[in-house]
């Protein structure tokens, strides 16, 4: 979700950086970029250990919740090139759809609320799942709620821990770069953008 469906990593990585400013400690743009795709109770267990605080990961998680939704809910979703073009198409082409997402409910579903267009059959998010990416079981638990195998989804993501989480469960991967640069692998297919990608082009992925 974050970073493909819609650009909220922003609101993350400011988040991180105003809360360390009142924790008056050290936060650099590659301590927030290397939290991107991660689970949060791990990004929680890494700014604790970060900015030496007393809180526990569940805490810290918390914290950054009641911020972040907070700007999801004042400012305009900013939904990435191409996004809803492509879910719309693959609702009207009967295609089950899945959003699967190391965000929480408390921050998932106000913005599953608000899609101006297209649905997802079933959301995965990281609270749903003991173990989050770059283990396979948020994509494993997307293929099993849809009732399809792994090996025939595709998933789209723009991190290299969302796309070993895919790559793990049997996915093949389109990889749209945004924040962060993500590597090759045998199960992943590069793209600029979603923009123009039609249900038929990732068919073809898979037959």
């Amino acid at each position: 979700m974050d970073g493909t469906l819609c650009d909220t990593e922003p609101y993350w990585i400011q988040t991180e950086h105003d809360l360390a400013a009142e924790f008056g400690t050290e936060w650099t743009t590659q301590d927030a970029l290397s939290l991107v795709g991660n689970d949060l109770l791990s990004s929680g267990e890494y700014i604790r250990k970060r900015w030496g605080l007393s809180l526990t990961p569940r805490e810290v998680v918390d914290l950054l919740h009641s911020r972040v939704v907070d700007m999801v809910l004042r400012e305009e979703i900013p939904w990435r090139p191409g996004a809803l073009d492509l879910l719309e198409a693959l609702n009207h082409a009967g295609v089950p759809c899945a959003l699967v997402t190391m965000s929480w409910e408390v921050f998932a579903l106000p913005i599953i609320d608000r899609l101006p267009r297209g649905h997802f059959d079933v959301v995965i998010t990281g609270d749903r799942v003991t173990r989050g990416k770059p283990f396979p079981d948020p994509y494993l638990a997307g293929a099993k709620a849809l009732g399809v195998d792994p090996l025939g989804c595709i998933a789209i993501e723009d991190s290299n821990t969302g796309a070993s989480s895919a790559e793990a469960a049997g996915c093949t991967v389109v990889t749209v770069e945004n924040h962060v640069t993500i590597a090759a692998g045998v199960r992943r297919v590069p793209r600029s953008s979603l923009l123009g990608l039609t249900p038929r082009d990732l068919g073809a992925l898979i037959h």
